[in-house]
């Protein structure tokens, strides 16, 4: 069985206002209020390319190793549907704002290829009720940035090691995936491929993959062919459901967009990137940590990797990872002096309770602080290593696991990992002596 898979990615860009006009791109309150003549696609009204949306996109396209055009140029994607008023969407085939990109995936050592990265107006939205449809166009013309992958992802864990690096990138770019990020997937077995369109969130992507996979794999096993054909995902009957056969570019006769102009782009300025895996990485490298504990704490925490290259030249790297935990966990932000109080009070295996971080919040006094219960964390770990037996096999294999299991104490626990991995140690070492 062998698939390929590759994706078509909407991203809204954070703009103030619409790739093509001046009405507000956000925080409308009503339906139907943040519109003009070009976003309603009037006769007669003009479109006026907005520089930041331009700026947001070459940033991207600069965090994606591409190759970027010094000029480009828009199309007319004419189709005919409710929600696009002018009957074609002002989008990029000829020269769009890149191609030839990739992602490194650091944990699989492999590249997954960009194909091209575009500009593009969002239209309106349809609101589906039992008997009739309601339009909002206040979301026509938000700009919207497509990022278009080659069918290099050949499983699951690729698609969600993919998933994950570009979300991370686009967040230490400033663009909110919350706002929309809307995937369409492209599944072939073989040749023929499969698009399932509009899917939103890393989780309804992961499981109209596995879902297309098995309907593709039943209708080969049969005998049957499978058709080029374009499918939605259902969430909550997770499963693709067929809407038409796929077009081709042929069908939607792009033209020329005659009302903007070709633009030169090589002055414009971007964004510098922040690749968190990567520095994830070369902080463990350096200190001797657990990578994946990093990882988790910095992908999408600017604050959290601030502290860390603040204090990680003073302080064990674990016990800085610990005390973000622990914000984490309760909600909190400190300052830089009174985090720096918290990783003292962690490294005196003193217990930290929300009672504790607040009174650290609120600068007062600490009187009375109440150690780690030694008898307690050694409970914690036996119940861990009895549940898990194969724990034992496993970590004189792999360091992984014994990293694993302090961090799952130490969230439990809000102690000292050091304390944590001196305990661990001694009580693994003795457990495995007595099994052997």
């Amino acid at each position: 069985m062998s698939f390929k898979i590759g994706l078509e990615i909407h991203v809204a860009l954070p703009t103030k206002t619409k790739l093509f006009c001046s009405c507000n791109a956000y925080n409308e309150q009503e339906p139907n209020i943040s519109i003009c003549p070009i976003c309603m696609g009037f006769p007669g009204s003009k479109p006026m390319l907005n520089k930041k949306a331009l700026e947001l996109a070459k940033s991207v396209a600069n965090a994606l190793n591409s190759k970027i055009n010094n000029q480009i140029s828009f199309e007319r994607k004419i189709y005919f549907y409710p929600d696009l008023p002018k009957s074609y969407q002002i989008t990029q085939l000829e020269y769009p704002i890149a191609n030839d990109g990739y992602i490194e995936l650091l944990d699989l050592n492999k590249k997954i290829n960009i194909r091209r990265i575009q500009l593009e107006e969002d239209p309106a939205k349809i609101i589906h009720e039992e008997e009739f449809s309601l339009i909002d166009f206040n979301r026509s013309g938000r700009p919207l940035l497509e990022i278009v992958t080659e069918p290099d992802i050949l499983n699951l864990d690729e698609l969600k090691e993919f998933l994950n690096e570009l979300k991370s990138i686009l967040y230490y770019l400033g663009i909110d995936i919350n706002i929309e990020l809307k995937v369409d997937l492209n599944i072939s077995y073989d040749s023929e491929r499969v698009e399932i369109k509009n899917i939103t969130g890393t989780r309804n992507i992961i499981n109209a993959a596995i879902y297309e996979m098995k309907r593709q794999t039943k209708i080969k096993e049969s005998g049957h062919q499978i058709h080029k054909q374009t499918r939605s995902y259902d969430e909550n009957q997770v499963i693709t459901i067929a809407l038409r056969e796929k077009e081709t570019e042929e069908e939607y006769g792009f033209i020329y967009e005659s009302d903007l102009s070709k633009y030169d782009i090589k002055n414009i300025e971007y964004i510098q990137p922040v690749f968190a895996s990567k520095i994830a990485k070369e902080i463990s490298l350096k200190h001797n940590a657990n990578e994946e504990l990093i990882r988790e704490q910095i992908m999408f925490d600017s604050s959290a990797l601030k502290l860390i290259n603040l204090f990680s030249n003073k302080y064990p790297i674990n016990l800085i990872v610990n005390a973000i935990q622990i914000l984490k966990k309760y909600n909190k932000i400190l300052d830089n002096n009174k985090f720096e109080k918290l990783i003292n009070l962690i490294s005196q295996n003193i217990l930290i309770n929300q009672d504790l971080l607040e009174k650290i919040e609120q600068n007062n006094e600490i009187n009375s602080t109440k150690p780690i219960d030694q008898k307690l964390i050694d409970t914690a770990i036996n119940n861990l290593i009895n549940k898990n037996q194969k724990l034992l096999d496993d970590y004189e294999k792999n360091n992984k696991v014994f990293n694993f299991i302090i961090g799952q104490i130490v969230k439990e626990y809000n102690t000292n990992p050091k304390y944590v991995s001196e305990r661990l140690n001694e009580l693994l070492s003795k457990t495995i002596k007595k099994s052997k």
